[in-house]
């Protein structure tokens, strides 16, 4: 079936400190692709995420270097760089609302896991935000997204994305990795050497 030329663009706008990026990552994003029918993904490294704000991040060369070697061989996967470039705390709301702008008429899904989607009403201008996306979740363990209340009451569009367990987080790799163990089936070969070329993660960390 020849696609319609005529339909609206459909871009997926992926977040995260991606500190590192992992195969859980890549697998989201394979997933996104295809369940939602996405034209591209973009992934958006943040800057200053403002609820994490306790944690010093690694430096962003290294968080993009990395998500280079984790997402090589799929053009539908766009590295985005423009959190990295704004100034102070990172807002999702600011950067759909740059989309927008530049892609009017497209339709913006916004992929989240369910721990984001459980407490979306803190984020900021979250209501606008609903107007603005479709929210594609992945639950826990394949789990239909489960909403807080306040989110509940509000109308929004969500789509489930049904992702298998994948036991790996971006702490785990950090805490293996500081006890010099091999991450490789965490993160891939290619961001595995990375990680231990440049030592981070590590108390003598290169930044």
């Amino acid at each position: 079936m020849k696609e319609d030329p005529a339909a609206p663009r459909r871009i997926g706008l992926f977040g995260g400190s991606f500190d590192p990026p992992h195969l859980a990552h890549r697998a989201l994003g394979e997933l996104a692709l295809a369940h939602l029918g996405l034209d591209e993904l973009r992934w958006l490294p943040a800057g200053q995420p403002w609820q994490k704000a306790a944690r010093t991040l690694a430096a962003r060369r290294h968080r993009v270097a990395m998500l280079r070697l984790l997402l090589a061989g799929e053009p539908r996967f766009v590295i985005d760089e423009r959190e990295l470039d704004r100034a102070g705390p990172t807002y999702t709301v600011d950067t759909v609302r740059e989309f927008a702008h530049q892609h009017p008429g497209a339709e913006l899904l916004l992929v989240i896991g369910q721990d984001q989607y459980g407490r979306f009403d803190t984020w900021r201008e979250w209501r606008e935000l609903l107007r603005r996306v479709t929210l594609a979740v992945a639950g826990r363990d394949g789990a239909a997204p489960a909403p807080s209340p306040a989110l509940a009451a509000e109308p929004h569009r969500v789509v489930a994305l049904p992702l298998p367990a994948m036991p790996v987080s971006s702490t785990a790799v950090r805490a293996a990795a500081a006890q010099g163990l091999r991450v490789d089936a965490l993160v891939g070969p290619a961001v595995a050497g990375y990680i231990a070329e440049h030592r981070l993660y590590t108390e003598g960390m290169t930044h």
